[in-house]
Order: C-alpha cells, then structure tokens, then sequence
C-alpha cells in the first residue's frame, strides 16, 4: 500500500471531522446535552489524530543522516502511538468525565430538541463517507489478511489507525444518537450521561489497542511471511550460494526493510567469485522485494545439516 494512499485516506478522514466537529459543537452549545459534548471532543481528537499522521509521514521522508544513518521511517510509528494517547485522553477520558458529571446532575434536553438528532445524522453520514474511503484503499490488503488481521498486521500505521477511529466514531454516533433519543423521550437526562459514558469506554478501548499494535512496530517487526519466503528463495536462487544459514529482516518504516543474512558458500570459491554471488543476492532481493533497501549478506562455508 503506497504512502500516497494512505495520506489520501487521512485528509478525508481530516475534511470530514473537522466539520463534524463545528457542527457538533454548535449542538452543544444550543442544547446542553453531554453526548454532543463528548462526541464534539472526540471529532476534535480524530482531527488533530489526523494531523498528528500527516506530520508523522511528513518527517518519515527526509533523508538518512550520519546520526540517523537508517533514516526516519519510524517516526510514523511515533506519531501514530501520540495517536493513541490523544485518543485515550482527550477522546476517552474526558467523554467518562463528561458523563459521570452529567449523571450525577442530569437534566433534559429542552432547548432545540431537534438539532442533536439532526446533527448526528450528518455526522453518521460523513463519517461513512470517510469509513469508505479508508476501506477502499486498504482493500487488497484486507483480503488477503482480513480486516482485524490487517489492523494486528499492516506495517503502515496510517489506514489501520483511520479504520479503527471511523469504525469507533461510527459506533460512538449510534450511542450519542441513542442517549439523545432516549433523553428526549423520556425526559430523563441520565440517558445522555448514559451515551457518553459509552462513547468514553469505546474510545479507551480502540485506544488501548492501537497501542499495543503501535508499540509492536515501534519495537521492531520483521517482515512478513510472504516477504521473508521471496527473500529466501531469491537469495537461494543464486548459483554459488548453498544455503541461508540464518536471516534477520527488520522494518525501518513502513516502506523501508533491513535485510541480514549468512549465505553459505563452498570453500573452493575465491573472493571474486563469493563477491559476485553476494551482488547477485542483493540485486534478486532487490527485485523480489522492491521495500529490501539496506541489505547486509555475510559468506560463510556451508556445513552439511545447516538449514537453508
């Protein structure tokens, strides 16, 4: 999946929350009522999310330095792991707080009674239109992988991170839309505490497991599995090289792999010879695995019974 794609799918996301965010604000502000209130931070939080992935992919494109001789890919795993903990805050904590306020002094919606219910209407609607666009653009990758093997999989942070927030605004809409319903309804303004309590938990939740997913590629993931099979057997494919006596692979960013192996050669070969084997691993690499930037290949003699 290409960074372009993926910044597409962020200013979406970005345009559609920023005006959800006005309007839900406006709500607010007419009606009082906790749920607008938490859902108005909670598009405020996406928005500055969506900023927060921009400026990540944004610094992740300048060049390698001698302090950072590998680059900066990572820092869209930084960025997208600040992600998170706006999304705890801001979103979660704050939508808890809001509703343990209101519930301990409800009061109903009676000013504008309308404009809350019409307000997350739209909202629903443009948020879909975001949703679709994130799940087009990560399409191929889902059918491969499936959608929640994608979000634990994908080494560009970006799509993974829309998805989980438009699937959570999807669903904190229907709580808000269900809490206002219910306040109006009844006249009971604990149902509004009710719906923004939902919406603080939802967002906690999705960003405890953004983390962790985060953390994962701030760590240090390998290359995936198909990756690693083209790597090998590009590397195999060469004449004068026996075996992979051991390989270690490692995402430098989403779109930039660290590739480390000891191949085994006969010990008849001459250095010319195991030269032009290791240039031919690097070039079959290369072409196998377009992402295989830095690549290290060690020689050494092959012993019978070394796994390849």
């Amino acid at each position: 999946m290409s960074g372009e794609e993926s910044r597409t799918a962020v200013l979406m996301a970005l345009m559609a929350n920023i005006g959800i965010a006005v309007t839900k604000f406006v709500a607010y502000l007419l009606t009082a009522s906790s749920a607008m209130l938490a859902e108005a931070v909670h598009s405020v939080a996406d928005s500055g999310n969506q900023v927060l992935l921009l400026l990540g992919g944004r610094r992740a494109r300048r060049t390698a330095t001698p302090e950072h001789p590998f680059g900066y890919g990572r820092e869209r795993y930084v960025y997208a792991f600040l992600v998170a903990i706006v999304l705890f805050t801001l979103g979660g904590l704050f939508a808890l707080y809001e509703a343990w306020h209101k519930i301990r002094d409800p009061h109903p919606i009676t000013d504008w009674q309308w404009v809350p219910i019409v307000v997350l209407l739209v909202a629903i609607v443009l948020e879909s239109t975001a949703l679709r666009t994130a799940l087009r653009k990560s399409r191929p990758a889902r059918a491969k992988m499936g959608t929640f093997g994608f979000i634990r999989q994908a080494k560009a942070p970006e799509l993974p991170v829309i998805l989980l927030e438009d699937t959570g605004a999807l669903i904190g809409l229907t709580f808000a839309l269900i809490g206002v319903g219910l306040t109006l309804i009844t006249g009971n303004g604990v149902w509004d505490g009710l719906g923004s309590a939902a919406i603080g938990l939802l967002l906690v939740v999705i960003a405890v497991v953004l983390a962790v997913e985060v953390k994962s590629l701030l760590i240090g993931e390998s290359a995936s599995e198909e990756n690693i099979r083209l790597i090998r057997e590009a590397i195999l494919g060469c004449e004068d090289i026996n075996a992979v006596l051991h390989m270690r692979t490692l995402h430098l960013g989403p779109e930039q792999l660290l590739v480390a192996a000891k191949v085994g050669v006969d010990a008849e070969d001459d250095a010319r010879r195991i030269a032009r084997a290791i240039d031919e691993a690097e070039e079959r690499i290369r072409e196998a695995v377009p992402i295989a930037e830095i690549i290290y290949i060690e020689p050494d003699l092959a012993r019978s019974g070394t796994p390849g």
